[in-house]
């Protein structure tokens, strides 16, 4: 990667006008600045001040698969939802591009996404000279002797072209970029496992294509100053197979920091701290949700790598720190193949095998939190300052330049809060079907009920569910999403296990989990799951009452009860002398009766979703 000190800026006026329409298939190759032999990334003939639209990124990704074509080619997965083509540039040394075929002969398979945030686009400018690099100077061609490089160039294509030089007030460079929310202002980070995008649909069938051996997600930093400009997030916890969070902590996350370490750049895991005013309180560690792209590859039993530039960082350190993780996770992988393709396929089968038989003893994490032990880390930051403000009114931090390292307290590590038993199969009715949409985007295995059944099945019942106050990515959500909105109580509330015999209509879906992904599933089906169905808002009908008793009609029925049963009346005179909420409100007095009535409706609260600890005597289509 070089960004060679020249002034020239690289912009094509005319194909940026057409950026925003749609784009059928790659763009013609642009003829290049410097005649056909100059191969510098738009990066590059810029100083590194400006990145590429979608056209000029597109046009040289075309350029290279036309020099290289028994190395690169580009696909085109899937359209936005303004039509443009999303594309996928993948790099094969010996011009094998079937992804079965390269499964079958063992070669790892390194997926890199970028722009998923468009206004975060260092990946982008890093990728387009790996790849100059791996086929036309081919100095980097030994980072694919063993593996195969999917790079996703621009991910968010709607987003990147809404263009702009205000979009990234936290950030340092480039002068002009892209936003971080795609056409309908969803954030793709967030969409893993609801899979609204017609982009995240996209990125779900290539995902299931080419079943990456590792994942990279090439992101720029919000939050504190500090010296890092590199810096990287790795799952380790225990919802992580354990022999890929071993390799992960001891042979991944070290190798990253030695080697892009020894190139001049200052990296450390990803930094989120307590308070950032006085770092000697420490770091933060959570779960990495599903929801977000490495959650997601925690799921589908996979190595995720975070990769967060800092945003104050200049744009030519940025884009030359990426690329050297890229570099140095490819040589990683290279060295480490079949090591690496061993552990994928065992964490898979394992996972299979957890759906073959019920074992009530068998327990799947739902929920980590953070240990409360600690370990030393030593932080290399900023000595910052507190002085009180007179626009805002309270304490502001400022950062000086005056750098320090010091030890604070981590987490040492995460641990199960939620965990639940792991059934042979969920039982979908079939009118749920955006639910079934959703499972069938994950490219599940599912089965179809071909008569209508019914039987007793495990299910849940919630009664108190709390939702956030206003819309969050589109939905009407049971949590309370944090990221700098307002505090909130939201959350689905306690839910009781019941066994209940349930009715279901033929087309019903039942999704087995003796298969690769079942993980998958199981948080999307478990409503206590963070990303699950119910959390998200699909199931919120289930908790709406529609029918309700007219005052002068249940106090007829709550006068009759009481006299038919005697412990009802008394349960009724303790409530009213212990519960201010009930003594203090008549439809509260009235509610009491009407709940414990004939008339009340069994269904409210109550999940449609079944747990099937046998497949027995279910009428499944063949």
């Amino acid at each position: 990667m070089r960004c060679p000190m020249r002034r020239g800026v690289f912009l094509l006026s005319l194909l940026l006008s057409a950026g925003l329409a749609p784009v059928t298939r790659p763009a013609r190759a642009a003829a290049p600045p410097g005649g056909a032999g100059d191969w510098r990334t738009p990066a590059e003939v810029s100083d590194c001040r400006s990145t590429p639209r979608y056209i000029e990124t597109m046009a040289y990704l075309t350029r290279l698969a036309r020099a290289a074509p028994g190395r690169l080619r580009l696909e085109t997965f899937g359209r936005t939802g303004e039509g443009r083509g999303l594309v996928a540039a993948v790099v094969s040394r010996d011009g094998s591009f079937d992804p079965e075929a390269l499964r079958r002969a063992g070669r790892p398979v390194v997926l890199v996404q970028n722009a998923i945030h468009a206004g975060e686009m260092d990946g982008k400018d890093a990728c387009l000279a790996l790849l100059r690099d791996m086929v036309i100077t081919r100095t980097r061609e030994a980072l694919v002797e063993r593996a195969v490089l999917v790079v996703i160039p621009i991910y968010n294509a709607d987003g990147h072209e809404r263009f702009g030089p205000y979009n990234r007030v936290n950030q340092n460079g480039p002068e002009s970029g892209g936003w971080r929310t795609q056409a309908r202002n969803l954030n793709l980070n967030r969409d893993y496992m609801k899979a609204d995008a017609p982009e995240t649909r996209a990125l779900l069938r290539l995902w299931n294509r080419w079943l990456p051996d590792l994942f990279v997600d090439d992101h720029v930093t919000d939050g504190a100053d500090y010296q890092y400009d590199t810096t990287y997030g790795l799952d380790m916890g225990p919802d992580v197979p354990p022999a890929l969070a071993a390799w992960n902590r001891d042979v991944l996350a070290p190798y990253l920091e030695r080697s892009v370490g020894e190139t001049g750049h200052v990296i450390g895991p990803y930094i989120a701290l307590r308070d950032d005013a006085d770092v000697a309180k420490g770091i933060l560690l959570g779960q990495d949700l599903p929801r977000f792209s490495t959650g997601y590859a925690v799921l589908q039993n996979r190595p995720g790598l975070l990769v967060e530039m800092h945003m104050l960082k200049d744009y030519r350190t940025r884009v030359t720190g990426n690329y050297e993780v890229l570099r140095a996770v490819l040589e990683l992988v290279n060295r480490d193949a079949a090591k690496l393709v061993a552990m994928n396929r065992a964490a898979d089968a394992a996972t299979a095998a957890l759906g073959r038989t019920y074992d009530p003893a068998a327990l799947a994490p739902l929920r980590l939190e953070a240990q409360a032990a600690t370990e030393p880390f030593r932080f290399l930051g900023y000595r910052a300052v507190k002085r009180p403000s007179e626009i805002s009114g309270a304490e502001m931090v400022e950062y000086t330049r005056e750098p320090i390292a010091i030890t604070v307290p981590r987490p040492a590590g995460l641990r199960v809060a939620r965990s639940v038993t792991t059934p042979r199969a969920y039982i979908v009715p079939a009118a749920w079907t955006q639910v079934i949409e959703v499972l069938q985007a994950h490219g599940l295995r599912l089965l179809k009920t071909a008569a209508p059944w019914s039987g007793d099945v495990e299910t849940y019942r919630c009664d108190s569910p709390h939702w956030f106050e206003r819309p969050f990515e589109g939905r009407q959500v049971l949590f309370y999403p944090g990221e700098g909105l307002p505090k909130s109580g939201a959350a689905l509330g306690p839910c009781t296990t019941v066994v209940e015999t349930l009715w279901f209509p033929a087309g019903s879906t039942v999704v087995p989990l003796d298969q690769r992904a079942g993980r998958v599933a199981l948080h999307f089906l478990e409503p206590e799951a963070p990303d699950s169905a119910v959390a998200w808002g699909f199931f919120n009908s289930v908790f709406e009452q529609k029918e309700f008793g007219e005052a002068y009609v249940l106090e007829r029925l709550a006068r009759d009860m009481m006299a038919k049963d005697p412990a009802l009346k008394a349960e009724f005179e303790r409530r009213l002398a212990e519960d201010k909420e009930i003594a203090g409100s008549p439809d509260a007095r009235l509610n009491f009766f009407y709940r414990r009535s004939p008339f009340w409706d069994p269904r409210l609260g109550l999940y449609p979703v079944g747990r099937l600890t046998s497949l027995e005597g279910v009428p499944l289509a063949r």
